[in-house]
């Protein structure tokens, strides 16, 4: 399941990861090149300025995915 954000900071690298580490369940951002585990910081610091797509599995509750992309924006 997939959900499109834009990354405009590094405060906002930081948000995600931190929403990320909190979930029970893996989230991975894709920028169309490269798919990114959203609980490592580090590499996801390429990705300001970018848009990308939060992935996650697909039994993932769609209406809980939406939630935590719209925390992470």
């Amino acid at each position: 399941m997939t959900r499109d954000i834009d990354i405009k900071s590094k405060d906002q690298v930081e948000k995600i990861n931190r929403l990320a580490c909190e979930t029970p369940y893996e989230v991975w951002l894709y920028d169309g090149t490269v798919m990114l585990d959203a609980r490592s910081l580090l590499g996801l610091y390429v990705l300001v300025g970018k848009q990308a797509k939060v992935v996650t599995e697909d039994d993932v509750d769609p209406r809980q995915l939406t939630r935590l992309v719209a925390k992470m924006a």
